[in-house]
């Protein structure tokens, strides 16, 4: 009882900052960069050793100018969720720009549905409520539930508010044979971590042996519907570019788990030349493969 009272007053001081002008939701960042960086870290330890991993031929000092504009990035993204509960339809529009977006179009006015994939990157968030705003065709993003039911019912809110709909992960399989005869997207963040009892293919990735989830394949698979990956692109504080690139068009000629090494592919190439704007934060590689303890 205790716990959700306290869970009801942050979302109302949520609420209230959320009306404030971005403008000054960014001062509050900037402030907010120096507590979480210098005075009370925040999981500065796991920032640091996954990109020591990951980027192990960079010096030292590349890899804190790195972990550096993570941090400033990780709380400008922040304040710009929160901004979320009160953004206009205009103002998301914007600040997100989509290229190529066509090329799923093409496929809708076939009545023809599609797949698409992100990871963590840039505002995966704003990102997903602008691309419900601009496609013809209903968008269904499948996502994992927060433990903390207060949090997790604003967060659905603020991300349904222009008619996006969010499917908990284990719902996919029977929301999707529920739709079979509509025109809709899938949209999947294939970066999560796996527990470890469905850890059952591991990859190399940004250096390391990393499980991954095969939910995205075994629907392309199923369904043979076309892939999409929605790539993001910061232009300058608070707006982005967000490219729709084919990923699969036709995932029954694949063979193996090559939809999944290319999701990955492609995502660790975007790391790679801008490497701040992922979530460095999470804890990626807490799993290890048998092998290894």
């Amino acid at each position: 009882m205790i716990k959700k009272t306290f869970s009801h007053i942050g979302i109302f001081f949520l609420n209230f900052l959320s009306l404030l002008p971005l403008s000054l939701l960014f001062f509050l960042a900037d402030l907010a960069y120096y507590i979480v960086y210098y005075i009370f870290p925040y999981r500065k330890d796991i920032v640091r050793k996954n990109l020591s991993n990951a980027f192990p031929e960079k010096t030292n000092q590349e890899r804190i100018a790195i972990e550096k504009k993570f941090f400033k990035n990780l709380v400008s993204m922040v304040f710009e969720v929160i901004k979320m509960r009160s953004i206009s339809k205009s103002a998301v529009n914007k600040r997100v720009k989509f290229v190529n977006l066509d090329r799923v179009e093409a496929y809708f006015d076939k009545g023809e549905s599609v797949l698409a994939c992100t990871g963590h990157y840039g505002n995966w968030e704003l990102g997903m409520l602008a691309l419900g705003l601009n496609l013809s065709k209903p968008e269904y993003v499948i996502y994992k539930p927060l433990s903390n039911k207060v949090y997790d019912d604003w967060f659905y809110h603020i991300r349904t508010r222009f008619g996006n709909k969010f499917i908990p992960m284990r719902q996919t399989l029977r929301t999707i044979a529920g739709t079979r005869n509509e025109t809709t997207m899938f949209c999947f963040a294939g970066d999560q971590t796996p527990v470890k009892e469905e850890a059952h293919y591991w990859i190399n990735f940004l250096n390391q042996p990393t499980a991954v989830l095969l939910g995205l394949e075994k629907i392309a698979l199923q369904t043979n519907r076309p892939i999409f990956y929605f790539k993001s692109r910061l232009i300058k504080r608070g707006y982005y570019e967000i490219d729709c690139i084919p990923l699969c068009l036709d995932p029954k000629s694949t063979e193996g788990h090559q939809i999944t090494d290319m999701q990955f592919d492609l995502l660790e190439n975007i790391i790679k030349e801008e490497p701040a704007y992922w979530l460095w934060s999470h804890r990626r590689w807490k799993h290890k493969p048998d092998h290894e303890g």
